[in-house]
């Protein structure tokens, strides 16, 4: 029987999938803001009500430190955000007002995408309550984005010999600028980015395989696109983990994304790649990435179909081997 999107259920392959979450991915920011910062904690709710997270399954990243950050990131750059000195247009750039508060949020964040890299090369699969923050380049934070998390997690585990090579699937509907820019001359990461060509940035960093799609792509079309790279991409680069940028924004209700997939085509989405890396034998990490929506409820549920994925395929392959 085809998945859909409402149909993960709630058994022993849910308690399976490892989930990293804390109360700090979220901080205050100004009324009105346009990031919709609460909506980590709505993740995690929504994942609590469904019995995908419990306190079982459910861990807690630790802050990551400066010099796990400077493995990508500047020194300047470090200085100036975490002692809160960078230049207006720095901030501008960014888009978030600076506070002690958001350092600490940002950091976290960052050492979430580390703990679910490390589960997912122990369990196989594990996928963050946050995280895809592929617009912060080495010498500057962009587009919401202040410390690139998939960067600083595949350099650390590459830098500690844990995986040779890295493969990063971002499916977000914005191109990773920031991550190109960080791997342009590091043959140890290959960077994939699938996303609305007409959106932001508008001045492109070429990663290693980038596909620009049109606006108002479907569900349909996405995935035939999808379906013609991702499985000889896996097999060409032979990854020791996938670093998977699950970006809800190409959700045909999400107010910055231009394109038109459905829920059930973000499900869809989500294990298909999930299911290629596992049929593969590549550990896959996942982290939920970029969407925008006022209605929190609206958006949570959008980006938990990337956990519902997750715990699909557990399923089956429970059912496989059972």
């Amino acid at each position: 029987m085809r998945a859909t999107a409402g149909s993960a259920g709630n058994g022993s392959a849910a308690k399976k999938l490892p989930i990293v979450y804390h109360p700090e991915y979220v901080t205050r920011l100004p009324d009105g803001h346009r990031f919709p910062m609460p909506k980590f904690r709505r993740i995690y709710e929504l994942l609590c009500s469904e019995g995908i997270a419990t306190e079982q399954n459910t861990y807690r990243p630790e802050t990551a430190a400066r010099e796990l950050l400077g493995l990508v990131h500047t020194t300047r750059y470090l200085q100036e955000f975490l002692e809160g000195s960078l230049p207006a247009s720095a901030l501008r750039r960014i888009g978030l007002p600076w506070s002690e508060a958001l350092t600490r949020r940002t950091r976290r964040a960052v050492g979430g995408t580390l703990l679910t890299a490390r589960l997912a090369l122990r369990h196989g699969v594990a996928c963050n309550a946050a995280g895809g923050t592929h617009h912060a380049h080495p010498e500057f934070g962009s587009g919401f984005c202040i410390f690139n998390d998939l960067a600083v997690a595949a350099r650390a585990l590459v830098r500690e010999g844990r995986v040779r090579r890295v493969l990063i699937v971002d499916l977000d509907v914005h191109q990773g600028d920031g991550t190109a820019a960080a791997f342009l001359d590091d043959p140890t990461v290959f960077t994939f980015s699938m996303h609305c060509e007409s959106n932001f940035p508008f001045r492109k960093i070429g990663g290693d395989l980038d596909i620009g799609l049109p606006n108002g792509l479907g569900d349909e079309a996405y995935m035939e696109h999808l379906q013609q790279v991702l499985p000889g991409l896996l097999e060409q680069q032979r990854p020791d983990l996938v670093l998977y940028d699950a970006g809800a924004d190409v959700h045909q209700a999400d107010r910055l994304g231009r394109l038109r997939l459905t829920h059930q085509g973000l499900f869809d989405r989500d294990r298909f790649v999930i299911e290629r890396c596992r049929a593969a034998g590549v550990p896959v990490a996942a982290v939920v990435g970029g969407g925008y929506d006022q209605d929190l409820d609206a958006l949570a549920d959008r980006h938990c179909m990337l956990h519902r994925a997750a715990v699909a395929v557990l399923e089956s392959a429970a059912l496989l081997t059972g």
